[in-house]
């Protein structure tokens, strides 16, 4: 089983790698939240939680702190293939904080359908860090946990 988890880390770095070559080095301007319009998807790998699986995140920013969205995420590692359909709402810290413009701090919820008990919450603490203007890394670690790529649109 362990084995299993770590092929599975390994595997999630690879893509992350491949991921961030192929979309290449747009700029060194990075900003990891922009506020009012700011549009982030997320594609990531749940490690741990409700199960393994792939999770897709889209974030729309409302203003300075809030931003909204919806994601789904798949979960293989159960007998059975279960989803989670929710809608996503985040508070950015990085102006609070005063953090570099690469690096955002965001507590989080998500709160919608889950195949198997119906109602599905999910609450975390996020981060991403931009390696170019269009992609950086995040992470999310709460009752839930995922890694993946983000993409600044």
């Amino acid at each position: 089983m362990i084995y299993g988890l770590i092929f599975k880390l390994i595997a999630m770095k690879n893509l992350l790698m491949g991921a961030i070559l192929l979309f290449g080095v747009y700029t060194i301007q990075a900003q990891s939240y922009d506020g009012k319009g700011d549009m982030k998807l997320n594609i990531g790998y749940d490690v741990y939680g409700i199960g393994n699986g792939i999770k897709t995140t889209f974030d729309y920013g409302l203003g300075d702190l809030f931003s909204i969205g919806a994601g789904v995420s798949f979960y293989f590692s159960n007998e059975e293939d279960d989803y989670f359909v929710y809608a996503r709402t985040n508070v950015h810290l990085s102006q609070i904080l005063d953090l570099p413009q690469k690096l955002d701090i965001y507590p989080g919820v998500e709160l919608g359908y889950l195949s198997r008990s119906d109602i599905g919450f999910s609450g975390y603490v996020g981060i991403k860090y931009f390696f170019t203007e269009r992609i950086g890394i995040m992470a999310e670690i709460g009752n839930n946990g995922s890694i993946g790529v983000s993409i600044n649109l």
